[in-house]
């Protein structure tokens, strides 16, 4: 029986079937949606099976879709290995890995380590995806990044959580404010003073909520902003105080920051790697996956420190 398809065919299921979306797949493999929809038509009249059951806004797998992505997954990341290992690629380490990642983990964390990778893989090209933690979630949920750096997912079915590090909240202030005289502070410390919070979309507002919602006298706030890093220009500005993860600060050279520690209850987060269950990385991610998860006790968060006198 003659095979009357291609392996761009292939490539415009696999986007398809990870997407759920046409039109994102049809973005995925740089065509346009009419021609994309060609293939699939093509790859289905082909094989002689429907793959996608189709509505206006979504298409979903068959059972036969179902288990023929799984097999072309695995066929297209073979070939992947292969070509890569045939043009010395995977010595090299040339190669585009995309990473979802929480900002706070960017600044004092993922950058420190991708500049120690590409000392050692200089032709490796990262794209970074920094945004809230349930966007980051979805991100990687979708296959539209390769791992992700965050503090939700371990509970999370289809997805693989690998602790890194473990932080705690600290308070931000600036230097010349009363809070940063004193060497730890409480939750109800910091009601005595204007404090700026992250919106209630945000994963860090969640878990604050959770660990707090039997705390009396929690501070209230009266700034809100999406990101941590939006809180520190906030404070920095002299607006007020806010309560944000010890991985999110500037070291103690900042010439206006400052972090106190917080008790009363001491409130953490765990950053991990995830990554979707049962996807197979390509040679570039996984390479610098196993080195994320090496680094970790070389790259744990700076312990806060309050200013001088």
């Amino acid at each position: 029986m003659p095979v009357n398809f291609d392996l761009h065919d292939l490539i415009a299921f696999r986007a398809a079937a990870e997407l759920a979306n046409f039109r994102k797949a049809a973005e995925a493999v740089h065509i346009s949606q009419p021609a994309f929809s060609r293939r699939i038509d093509k790859l289905e009249q082909a094989l002689g099976v429907r793959l996608f059951e189709r509505t206006t806004r979504r298409v979903t797998l068959t059972a036969v879709g179902r288990e023929f992505a799984r097999r072309v997954g695995a066929m297209l990341d073979d070939l992947d290995e292969t070509l890569l290992t045939v043009r010395g690629v995977g010595t090299a380490r040339m190669g585009e890995v995309n990473i979802a990642c929480v900002p706070s983990t960017v600044y004092y964390y993922l950058s420190d380590v991708i500049h120690r990778y590409r000392e050692r893989y200089p032709k490796l090209r990262v794209r970074i995806f920094d945004a809230g933690a349930n966007e980051v979630l979805a991100a990687v949920a979708r296959g539209e990044a390769d791992f992700g750096l965050n503090f939700i997912g371990g509970s999370e079915p289809g997805i693989e959580f690998r602790l890194l590090l473990e932080e705690r909240f600290v308070a931000a202030c600036r230097r010349d404010h009363p809070l940063a005289k004193m060497r730890k502070a409480t939750w109800h410390d910091l009601a005595g003073h204007d404090f700026i919070s992250v919106a209630k979309s945000s994963g860090n507002r969640l878990l604050l909520d959770q660990a707090l919602a039997q705390v009396s006298g929690r501070p209230q706030p009266i700034y809100e902003a999406q990101h941590v890093t939006t809180l520190l220009g906030l404070v920095e500005a002299g607006l007020g105080v806010a309560a944000v993860p010890s991985l999110a600060m500037p070291g103690p050279e900042h010439p206006l920051l400052v972090s106190v520690p917080l008790s009363d209850p001491v409130v953490t987060r765990r950053i991990g790697l995830i990554r979707r269950q049962g996807r197979r990385l390509s040679p570039e991610a996984q390479q610098l996956y196993d080195f994320l998860a090496a680094m970790k006790k070389a790259s744990r968060p700076r312990a806060p420190r309050p200013a001088r006198g």
